[in-house]
């Protein structure tokens, strides 16, 4: 007899998630409650709770949940946070930030996928997520200071809109590019000329592209 999603949901968080060191219960959760499925095309449904990423159209992808989960934990996200999301996809990442964090807000450069994660967002009940489409090395300089920005898509270096987006004490994820591969690197801003910076596991993302 075939797992139901809920189950599949189950047993992803067990396994790819608390098995691998994922331990903020927060994230966790959100991970349990937030439908994948209802993220990708009907055709992928039955891969959703897969341990790899997805395609999600337009040269995209929906990225493992290890990953995803691995980000967010190390952004330590705290229930009062303004979250900003640069890459957002399909949606899905905003979907686990919703239950996180107070305010969330994604930038996604393709057209086509914002309109359709606003829909999903919006059938899910995420009403309060803004999905915005444009440049993601531009940043969103209209809600400004971010606590935590993270980005979905791997540049050579960190966009400079985005450092100034964040506020004192706040963390920024992403991935970038270092000679042939990827890795995840966390910023925290000491003030507002310096960052502190600490290198983390090694990645594979999609590139952020500017207009």
């Amino acid at each position: 007899m075939a797992m139901s999603f809920q189950q599949q949901r189950e047993q992803m968080v067990e396994k790819q998630l608390k098995r691998r060191g994922i331990k903020d219960k927060r994230v966790l959760a959100a991970f349990m409650k937030v439908p994948r499925e209802l993220f990708v095309e009907k055709r992928l449904q039955k891969a959703a709770y897969d341990d790899r990423p997805l395609p999600i159209g337009e040269e995209q992808t929906i990225s493992q949940p290890y990953i995803v989960a691995y980000m967010l934990e190390k952004l330590q996200i705290s229930p009062g946070d303004r979250v900003l999301e640069v890459g957002s996809g399909c949606g899905y990442v905003l979907a686990l930030l919703a239950e996180i964090a107070k305010e969330v807000y994604g930038l996604e450069r393709r057209e086509k996928l914002g309109q359709q994660s606003r829909q999903t967002l919006s059938r899910l009940g995420y009403d309060r997520v803004e999905v915005k489409i444009g440049d993601g090395t531009k940043g969103l300089r209209e809600k400004t200071p971010f606590a935590k920005i993270l980005v979905s898509a791997a540049s050579a270096q960190v966009p400079q809109e985005l450092k100034e987006q964040l506020k004192v004490s706040g963390k920024m994820i992403l991935p970038l590019s270092q000679g042939f591969g990827q890795r995840l690197v966390l910023l925290t801003k000491r003030n507002q000329d310096s960052f502190s910076r600490r290198k983390l596991q090694a990645v594979r993302f999609v590139p952020l592209i500017a207009d």
